[in-house]
């Protein structure tokens, strides 16, 4: 009965794992996804830039 018990404790550890796992997976996904947005303001930025210099 114990060993069960001490069963699903693990159980319950790797899934508390998994799940903080996917956590960080969600975190670098967003940092990413702001990265690159970022990047595209900076490159509509150049791109105004270059369009004053035009006229």
């Amino acid at each position: 009965e114990r060993e069960r018990e001490r069963e699903r404790e693990r159980e319950r550890e790797r899934e508390r794992e998994r799940e903080r796992e996917r956590e960080r997976e969600r975190e670098i996904c967003k940092r990413r996804e702001r990265e690159r947005e970022r990047e595209r303001e900076r490159e509509r930025e150049r791109e105004r830039e270059r369009e004053r210099f035009k006229l």
